[in-house]
């Protein structure tokens, strides 16, 4: 498994929470945005934790024979 691959949809999807999640929290003016931060590193670095305990958002290896 390769750490550093993630689906693309999974990359776009926590973008788009994390910035959603920020800038509701900045409206709201409540310190929950924090949690924010972390689908949109988790998107930006194409690395997510969650995928190595889950194993679900690995990209189909190819198959060597």
């Amino acid at each position: 498994m390769d750490l550093n691959k993630v689906r693309k949809f999974c990359r776009v999807f926590r973008i788009v929470v994390g910035l959603a999640l920020i800038i509701t929290g900045v409206i709201l003016d409540n310190a929950w945005f924090y949690l924010g931060v972390i689908p949109l590193l988790a998107g930006l670095t194409n690395f997510c934790p969650l995928c190595i305990v889950t194993k679900k958002c690995d990209l189909p290896q190819d198959k060597q024979d």
